[in-house]
């Protein structure tokens, strides 16, 4: 979950595929659907693990990243359309086979890692929290980030990320303090009371996350492309599965996933369709939330991760039959609310940017 801070000031070397309009609607549309898949189908099979007896913490997390060869197929498709641009006849160009920079490869392992750590908490979270109460905590992610984008990038407060901070705040607070409202059956107080905490650490270390990429994007000194955002999440991808795959190693899941397989609700097969499909669906995230932000912007990545947070909570209301009680149900107006605010004042920010910018570069 580590590419929605993206900046969207790309300079497209990419570009000539996107020329088409109606090329550029469909791609739109293809990567809007896939972040709304791999959003809402991410998290509600990863629960869905954990209620057929799924116990594997570092399991879990590592679905949320183990998809990343998926990458592989787009740039290979990028890699054969640009090597078919530069053969003209009589003039073999040679083609680029990648375009990350080692120092850009170092700073994507080094976020890597965290985002490897911030996939465990996430997933032991959800091992003990209902989908819908997740997805609403994970919005919090907003208000952190408002607060790491100040202390790292410099980005000034505003009235309206000050309004999402309070709103959110608030919202997670609810949901605090009524816990027997919303606490699964088979989930403890202590264990809810821990679910809480790790998914509000996973916000706060995914927010860490955003700001610290948008200061890798700004330090890059290159073109950010399309193609080299999908290189940086390949290599993000690696090593957050790296993290969690030696987690596994310690912790001794591998020994452990057949005999989970056998005891599991369902039967076998239906416990590995499980497991590949949740690595499949958060690979659809990702790559769609990179196409999105490089097809429009990062604002309308937000807005459908927004969008999505109360689909999520039906989905697991009619899929697992969650409670959704009155709090919760303030707690999602005050999250869809904070939002709101948070997106409309990044759309005021670039809109003054971009009228500051237009008298001087007019002709006098």
């Amino acid at each position: 979950m580590d590419v929605e801070g993206q900046t969207s000031n790309h300079q497209n070397q990419d570009a000539a595929p996107l020329t088409s309009k109606g090329l550029r609607r469909v791609l739109i549309v293809l990567n809007c659907v896939l972040l709304a898949l791999g959003n809402t189908g991410g998290p509600l099979l990863l629960r869905l693990y954990f209620r057929s007896g799924g116990k594997r913490q570092w399991l879990s997390s590592w679905l949320v990243t183990g998809g990343w060869p998926i990458i592989f197929l787009p740039l290979l498709i990028t890699y054969l359309h640009r090597r078919r641009r530069q053969i003209r006849p009589g003039h073999i160009h040679p083609t680029k086979l990648f375009f990350i920079t080692p120092r850009l490869f170092v700073a994507c392992a080094f976020i890597g890692v965290f985002t490897g750590l911030d996939d465990f908490l996430y997933a032991d979270g959800l091992a003990f929290l209902p989908v819908s109460t997740s997805a609403l905590l994970l919005s919090t992610h907003l208000a952190f980030t408002a607060f790491f984008a100040f202390l790292i990038v410099k980005q000034k407060f505003t009235p309206f990320s000050i309004n999402s901070v309070a709103l959110l705040t608030v919202g997670a607070a609810i949901l605090g303090l009524h816990v027997s409202s919303d606490r699964p059956d088979n989930v403890t107080k202590s264990e809810y009371y821990m679910g809480f905490i790790l998914t509000l650490g996973s916000a706060a270390l995914y927010a860490l996350i955003l700001p610290l990429v948008q200061l890798m994007y700004a330090k890059s000194k290159q073109a950010i492309t399309y193609t080299l955002e999908m290189e940086m999440q390949l290599v993000m991808g690696c090593f957050a599965t790296a993290f969690c795959t030696v987690g596994m190693l310690v912790s001794e899941d591998f020994q452990a996933i057949p005999r989970e397989a056998r005891h599991s609700e369902g039967g076998e097969s239906r416990y590995y369709v499980i497991l590949v499909w949740s690595a499949v669906f958060w690979q659809y995230f990702f790559l769609g939330a990179v196409g999105v932000i490089f097809c429009v912007n990062t604002l309308l990545a937000a807005i459908v991760i927004a969008v999505f947070i109360p689909v999520t909570g039906v989905l697991g209301v009619v899929f697992f039959e969650e409670k959704f009680s009155s709090e919760k149900g303030v707690a999602l107006v005050l999250a869809l609310w904070g939002l709101a605010s948070y997106c409309y004042g990044e759309y005021r920010q670039e809109k003054d940017k971009k009228d500051e910018a237009t008298p001087s570069n007019q002709v006098v």
